[in-house]
């Protein structure tokens, strides 16, 4: 019997090829995108209280509607936009998955699909798994900006999404008012769906403002906004986050996610409920994570890396040209298996495997973690 998968040729993730290099040698993990440090015990013990409360059944296929509430009071707060709590707003088992779900309810075979590379890597991957056509635009060292002249020659009749990530990772970079109305200019009067990956809306840096696409009404009636609990208050392993959308477009939505994953875990939505009644819980969040990426750059100031501040997410992008000549993914490996520090090379998220000789750091760790990476960095 000859089974053809859907998936061919695909490559273990370089997320998991380069944690299992760090666990493999016991080396400092900064390649894969999660905190070290303990979430907040106000929500740990919120799980625990709704567990014994009695929250241990399905909650209803869209979420919890007291967190959906919650959750649309956070966009009247930060955004002065709204989404219906009942309509508008379904709670998620993760960003992955509202994206995935996203992708399958909209995307069928030759329909294009716009992406920006570097990419977070399963964008692609959905695409092509509902017969879809990944378009991908590079985007450039060091700035790593967004060339709108190639997305205006990109589109055409069969463009059926585009893909934005702000605060973007890998590269830490983030979208420009500018940039938004640009978006907003080239998808005018079409049906292009576009799908704004926001997971990291609340670590912005240097006083910038999120450009969250929900503040440009013309791109709001048909967008989708992903997010995530687990990103933004330090349990990604909580698995949970929400999707948002106008009501047209969340019918269809919903009509895959019940047989998808239907419902979320349900103590952890009543505890986010209760957690998000606090609005410094997320207001705070700028600060905090501005101050891990201050010290990190503070302490491998002086030595051979150079580096543009990460403008947002908790990833920070180094160069390393002045140290070797090696493409990124050895220096990568070298760096793991040699020096005992792990991070992401860049160029495996280009179509051509292009190498602007860089690395993502994760710096969402504790100060003694960062220390002693830094020890390394300083040593090479």
């Amino acid at each position: 019997m000859q089974i053809t998968p859907k998936l061919n040729n695909i490559e273990t993730s370089i997320f998991s090829v380069m944690s299992a290099l760090a666990n493999a040698h016991d080396a400092i993990n900064l390649s894969q995108g999660f905190p070290n440090f303990k979430s907040d015990q106000k929500l740990i013990d919120g799980v625990s209280r709704a567990m014994n409360s009695g929250y241990n059944q399905y909650a209803p296929m869209a979420g919890s509607l007291e967190l959906r509430k919650a959750i649309s009071k956070k966009f009247d707060i930060l955004y002065n936009s709204s989404y219906h709590p009942e309509t508008e707003i379904t709670v998620t088992a993760g960003a992955t998955q509202a994206i995935f779900t996203i992708i399958s309810t909209f995307v069928k075979p030759n329909d294009e699909v716009i992406i920006f590379k570097p990419a977070y890597d399963c964008y692609e991957p959905a695409i092509k798994l509902n017969g879809g056509e990944p378009i991908s635009i590079a985007l450039e060292a060091p700035n790593y900006l967004i060339d709108w002249n190639l997305v205006e020659h990109s589109i055409n009749n069969q463009t059926k999404m585009i893909i934005v990530n702000t605060p973007h990772n890998p590269t830490g970079t983030v979208m420009s008012e500018h940039d938004m109305l640009k978006l907003q200019e080239l998808t005018n009067e079409t049906d292009i769906i576009i799908l704004s990956d926001e997971v990291y809306e609340h670590i912005i840096f240097d006083a910038e403002q999120h450009q969250s696409i929900c503040k440009f009404q013309n791109l709001k009636e048909r967008s989708f906004i992903t997010a995530s609990f687990g990103k933004t208050f330090h349990n990604t392993g909580w698995k949970i986050g929400y999707c948002c959308a106008p009501k047209d477009l969340m019918e269809a939505y919903r009509n895959v996610h019940q047989f998808n994953v239907f419902s979320v875990h349900h103590p952890s939505q009543k505890a986010f409920t209760d957690y998000l009644k606090d609005s410094s819980h997320y207001l705070n969040l700028p600060d905090f994570f501005q101050e891990k990426r201050d010290t990190f750059l503070s302490l491998i100031k002086d030595s051979r890396f150079k580096f543009t501040p990460s403008k947002g997410t908790y990833f920070q992008v180094l160069a390393y040209s002045d140290i070797t000549t090696m493409n990124d993914v050895e220096f990568a490996k070298q760096l793991t298996t040699k020096n005992g520090i792990a991070s992401i090379p860049l160029s495996v998220f280009y179509d051509n495997k292009q190498d602007h000789n860089v690395l993502r750091f994760c710096f969402a760790k504790t100060n003694e973690t960062l220390k002693q990476a830094a020890d390394i960095l300083n040593r090479i």
